[in-house]
């Protein structure tokens, strides 16, 4: 073989362990990010879900816009729960806008 070919030959050669190990790191980074990122974000979703599911009359809940009040009736038809924020004072909010209490900073 020439030189020019030989050279060209092992450029394919590095080429191809090249693209492996590319696919390798991307790989191993798309694991990185689904352990450190996507898996604990699902996994407080699902603790946020338990929530809502357990919410009964008589507990007292705050919703993401920060508003406190006791929950006065669930509606499961619509997924709405009636807040009584005040003597009198009734809101109607989605079940999706209550948040446990304590959380309001750490939405």
């Amino acid at each position: 073989m020439t030189t020019p070919n030989l050279v060209l030959l092992q450029g394919a050669q590095a080429g191809d362990g090249g693209m492996m190990s590319m696919l390798i790191m991307m790989g191993l980074l798309f694991a990185i990010v689904y352990f450190f990122m996507i898996r604990p974000q699902n996994k407080k979703q699902k603790e946020i879900q338990k929530f809502r599911d357990a919410l009964r009359a008589g507990d007292e809940v705050v919703t993401i816009g920060g508003i406190q009040g006791t929950i006065k009736r669930i509606d499961d038809e619509t997924n709405t729960i009636i807040l009584n924020v005040a003597t009198g004072v009734e809101i109607r909010f989605d079940k999706s806008a209550i948040i446990p209490k304590g959380t309001s900073n750490n939405r």
